[in-house]
């Protein structure tokens, strides 16, 4: 609760002896939200609406525990409106119909305005969906939605075309470690106990949360029912963290040596082309707390450096992965990042175009005074043609077979320059045989010049 200066009253409300310590610190106020700085920051669009009480229809999309309903409670108070709250999990059309009469009997008699908070809206079909649209178009209700899942998938565009869609992003580690500050305070000015936490417990109890807030808060909570009482302390510690999370516990710092130790034994595996050791690190990963759309990011990195044209499909199969896990979920989406690990952990392995490509731009920073040849310059205007510009230029497409056998695109200086030498591995072999046979048309074509 709120004092009458707007600051965190610490005593406990009559109503908020049985709430959970979740519900109990949810922030009242933007000053006291904790996290998305990229929505909220001052002098933002949506802050500046919310203090003024001008808020429009909203999709809150994100992570859980970010704080979506938190920010819709927020802006009903400062909208001096009442919030009806519809959950799409355990609600239906009649439930939507009775929150949609009590606005307008609101509106007309005490002449209130009344936000809806949707919840997981995405579960929600058409013809729910369609069902608030009058309502928002004739301003019976500010339309707030919440979803965890990507409103342009999942959501009608009628709805989207009347609402704004806000991204919320998991906290971070700092957020989190004010948000367990502030519980820890609130909880010793309540319970008149010291509460104690070493650092070690709050990394880890910070790393299991994974960015959500709620979370964290019952974790701790769930902590300090089974911590003893002594000398009017209480003491948690990483075993309480363990009694409480139990095989989820988080085995390393997600910023420490141990995250990333896991994160190569992973990358080394997939490049070796173990697909069971691939597996084994990624549920290493997952099972220390760790966020699967991190694989998700390495392997788009190994699909390029490790795979490369050898089997191309394997970038796009990794994106598709992220993608899944973007839509559906982690339940789902963790099982699609397997997959792709699995692929790519059998697909053939060639680095031919990381090397290339490190070698093009070492050889590009040290020859960057060349100029380009006047065969490959652009001629724009009479004077660039003058100049000479795109003389001599053989258009490829005119050539036998599609190729100008002999044209030199390099700078004169390194024209013999050869960067990308293909495998004989997977596709890159045929593109190798490809890339010999242009060559030796090449040759062919100096040959005759010189003839």
């Amino acid at each position: 609760m709120t004092n009458a200066n707007g600051s965190l009253d610490l005593e406990f409300a009559e109503d908020d002896r049985f709430k959970p310590l979740a519900a109990k610190l949810r922030p009242k106020s933007l000053a006291e939200y904790e996290g998305q700085e990229h929505i909220l920051a001052k002098g933002m669009p949506l802050p500046l609406a919310i203090e003024q009480g001008k808020v429009h229809s909203i999709i809150f999309w994100g992570p859980p525990g970010t704080g979506k309903t938190t920010i819709a409670e927020i802006i009903a108070n400062h909208a001096n409106a009442d919030i009806e709250r519809v959950s799409a999990v355990t609600s239906g059309i009649k439930d939507i119909r009775q929150a949609i009469e009590n606005a307008k009997s609101r509106a007309i008699h005490q002449q209130r305005r009344t936000v809806l908070f949707v919840d997981e809206v995405h579960r929600f079909n058409k013809s729910q969906q369609d069902a608030f649209l009058p309502h928002i178009e004739d301003g019976t209700i500010i339309f707030i939605g919440a979803t965890t899942e990507n409103p342009a998938f999942e959501l009608n565009q009628a709805i989207l075309s009347r609402a704004r869609v806000y991204t919320l992003k998991k906290l971070s580690e700092s957020n989190l470690s004010n948000v367990l500050a502030r519980a820890i305070t609130y909880q010793t000015k309540n319970s008149q106990l010291e509460v104690i936490i070493d650092e070690e417990t709050k990394k880890q109890l910070i790393a299991l949360a994974n960015g959500d807030a709620r979370r964290l808060l019952n974790l701790f909570e769930n902590c300090l029912e089974i911590t003893k009482i002594e000398n009017n302390q209480q003491v948690l510690s990483k075993e309480q963290l363990i009694q409480v999370a139990g095989n989820k516990i988080a085995l390393y710092d997600k910023g420490g040596d141990a995250f990333y130790d896991l994160i190569s034994a992973f990358h080394k595996s997939v490049r070796g082309s173990n697909p069971d050791a691939a597996l084994y690190w990624y549920a290493r990963i997952l099972a220390g707390g760790g966020d699967a759309l991190y694989v998700a990011r390495r392997l788009l990195a190994i699909a390029s450096e490790d795979i490369g044209n050898a089997d191309p499909r394997a970038m796009q199969l990794a994106i598709n992965a992220w993608d899944t896990f973007q839509r559906v979920g982690p339940s789902e989406g963790e099982r699609a990042i397997a997959q792709a690990t699995v692929y790519m952990a059998l697909a053939p392995k060639s680095n031919a175009v990381y090397m290339a490509f490190s070698q093009a731009k070492a050889l590009a920073a040290s020859t960057s005074d060349l100029d380009v040849p006047l065969h490959l310059k652009n001629s724009t205007s009479s004077i660039t043609k003058e100049l000479g510009h795109g003389d001599e230029y053989r258009y490829a497409h005119d050539e036998v077979g599609g190729f100008a056998a002999g044209e030199n695109y390099f700078p004169e200086e390194i024209a013999q320059t050869t960067l990308y030498q293909p495998t004989d591995r997977g596709l890159e072999k045929q593109l190798r045989e490809k890339l010999n046979y242009l060559n030796q048309l090449n040759q062919q074509s100096d040959q005759r010049r010189y003839d």
